[in-house]
């Protein structure tokens, strides 16, 4: 009969279980099925607006708080950016990363080694705060509609911190469950969303025609504060950075390409027809939601009174739901607050969607993610408790957390916009150059207003950039003596040579110079000597040449090269020690002979060879492999044989 340890341990273990149980899937690359989980580009449009157009539930509120009668002004500046600036740029990314990888992978194409890692991780960071907000300031401005209703009772006012983590607190109990966005769902809340905004926009607009003295109180208040045009514009320059949540859509479009289906005849490397249609895509959802931020921005500014949007007013972050109420009826305004409520739910599941794949898309492949980081529920977990430290900080408040989402979208328009030009540059296209980096200015020009002015956003950043790069690190660390290949391919001449090699396969570790035939002769009779091989033994030479050693994982392909007399295996790698390790157990398993590698000692520093293997891929070569062999190969009656002499 077990006992009560034996079923705490049982239930621990159930538990982890669980816990570990859902893996998070990588994204979908060119070995992907074409076909497979793809729709009509129409219907990706709103799987896109749930995160994009859920914003018109708070932007016209914040707009109005921020601008004021500038307003209107101030969004028509962003619609300028978003169909000049924005679409142009991101039909580009859409080129150039037709499986949905985005800007921050275009920047990690253009700047290899190290640098392009370190940014990739600092652009994490970035990505992390303008999600997790996403989930906050949705769940936030959801309660404030909840609150605001008429028909909810009174004691619910004034418990929107409440409400707020209750919506996170179910928002993570779904995905523990098990969650897939829906793209039917999507389509059926985005089609009523944007109906119901329809109806109000349209019925503002008819009382601002019915009472024309809406429109002159406008103008009047626009001059009597600012004078002239040319004050107005120059103001609305600097207050338009508050208002760049209106441009959250792009990447999270860009990223939805794996779902857009393209043609039947599509190359899986480079699918025109998709990135054809995710275009389509991009421009329908960027002139929907150009033609909602003017609309919306200019009816709410006439119609509401300015003292509503303060902290605490009526209109404070739901000003449409306020429209809503005040010119159609509680009925027709609850109608749109459950539509509302409903959309900015959804926003918050496809941002926790979002971050749940930041994971397996970038760090697995830089060896830079902890094993539970590939499992949901932890994640989730995480971020669930992120989210409530977040909500409890600002207070629940909408537009206390305006901020630091502007400075997450802004800091992902910047790298786009970056990358772009860059992209540009080398493409040997002048003109693009200059117009994209017009645009990278301006949004430099805004991140760096912006968080001038919020600097919340960035200390957010900065501590998901710190938490990504120290477990990155400490995870590259701790997995440096894994087998890192993915396949090992051996080229016809390389294979011979280890047909012909005789019963026993000798390889000697070898550092290429000058590649001379003398070379590779003093090598010889050098471990002959050191190591005691017999005269009559053939040997075959290894070298590894070291290509990027940020890279995790590689291919090791293996080609013959003969000079003079002696027979070379050579192979390119992002780590030496691992790549001759995961060559050898290859040997092993092909040949069924026990292959003996021959190293000399290494004179130096070992913590300097440390540093040097963790960053470069080379080091102190022959103790690395054989641990590397050890942990692979737990039986040392199996395992290749290390040698290492010298004086």
């Amino acid at each position: 009969m077990a006992g009560p340890g034996t079923e705490k341990a049982t239930g621990a273990a159930r538990f982890r279980r669980w816990l570990l149980d859902k893996r998070v899937e990588e994204v979908k690359g060119p070995e992907a099925r074409e076909g497979e989980g793809e729709h009509p580009w129409w219907q990706v449009v709103c799987l896109t607006g749930v995160d994009y157009f859920s914003t018109l539930g708070y932007i016209p509120a914040i707009a109005a708080a921020a601008a004021g009668a500038l307003s209107p002004i101030a969004t028509l500046l962003i619609v300028l950016l978003t169909l000049f600036g924005m679409l142009p740029m991101y039909r580009v990314v859409s080129r150039e990363s037709p499986h949905g990888q985005g800007s921050i992978a275009m920047l990690e194409n253009l700047l290899s080694f190290w640098k392009g890692k370190i940014l990739v991780l600092v652009l994490l960071g970035f990505v992390a705060t303008a999600w997790i907000v996403t989930i906050t300031l949705s769940a936030a401005d959801a309660a404030v509609h909840i609150v605001e209703n008429p028909l909810v009772p009174g004691f619910l006012h004034g418990q929107e911190l409440s409400l707020t983590l209750l919506l996170l607190g179910v928002l993570g109990a779904v995905f523990l469950k098990g969650f897939r966005e829906a793209i039917g769902i999507a389509v059926f809340i985005v089609a009523a969303f944007l109906l119901l905004n329809l109806v109000v926009v349209g019925v503002g607009f008819y009382g601002i025609l019915a009472e024309p003295q809406h429109l002159a109180d406008w103008r009047t208040s626009l001059f009597s504060d600012y004078g002239n045009p040319l004050a107005i514009i120059g103001v609305s320059l600097l207050v338009f950075p508050r208002l760049a949540l209106g441009l959250s859509g792009f990447e999270t479009g860009v990223s939805m390409m794996p779902l857009v289906r393209g043609n039947p005849e599509d190359d899986p490397q480079r699918p025109e027809g998709r990135v054809r249609n995710t275009r389509k895509m991009l421009t329908v959802a960027a002139l929907i939601m150009s033609f909602y931020l003017l609309t919306t921005s200019f009816v709410t500014t006439l119609l509401i009174p300015a003292e509503e949007f303060e902290e605490g007013g009526a209109a404070s972050g739901r000003a449409l739901a306020y429209l809503a109420h005040d010119l159609l009826g509680d009925a027709f305004g609850t109608a749109y607050d459950l539509s509302t409520i409903a959309i900015l739910w959804f926003a918050g599941a496809s941002a926790m969607a979002g971050l749940l794949n930041i994971v397996p898309r970038y760090l697995p492949r830089y060896g830079m993610a902890p094993d539970w980081g590939r499992a949901v529920r932890p994640l989730v977990l995480v971020y669930t408790a992120i989210s409530f430290v977040v909500t409890i900080a600002f207070g629940a408040g909408v537009d206390a957390q305006a901020g630091a989402y502007a400075t997450g979208v802004l800091a992902m328009m910047v790298s786009a916009a970056f990358a772009v030009t860059l992209a540009a540059w080398r493409g040997g296209s002048r003109r693009g150059g200059l117009g994209f980096g017009l645009v990278f200015l301006v949004f430099a020009y805004a991140f760096v207003a912006n968080a001038a002015q919020r600097p919340d956003g960035l200390l957010i950043a900065f501590f998901f950039g710190v938490g990504i790069v120290a477990i990155s690190l400490v995870s590259r660390v701790s997995r440096s003596t894994e087998l890192r290949q993915e396949r090992i391919e051996v080229d016809e001449t390389a294979q011979g040579f280890i047909d012909e090699a005789g019963e026993h396969l000798h390889l000697v570790a070898h550092r290429r110079r000058q590649g001379t035939e003398e070379e590779y002769a003093r090598k010889e009779r050098q471990q002959r000597e050191d190591n005691h091989i017999p005269p009559d033994e053939p040997i075959l030479f290894l070298e590894v040449q070291v290509e990027d050693a940020s890279e995790f994982e590689d291919v090791l392909e293996v080609r013959g090269v003969e000079v003079g007399p002696h027979k070379v295996l050579r192979a390119e790698s992002s780590v030496v020690p691992n790549a001759i390790a995961a060559l050898l157990l290859h040997l092993r398993d092909t040949t069924d002979k026990t292959p003996h590698c021959y190293f000399g000692w290494t004179e130096g520093n070992p913590i300097v060879y440390l540093f040097r293997f963790l960053l470069f891929g080379e080091g102190d070569t022959a103790p690395v492999t054989h641990e590397v062999l050890r942990e692979a190969e737990p039986n040392p009656e199996r395992r290749p044989a290390v040698h290492v002499g010298g004086r």
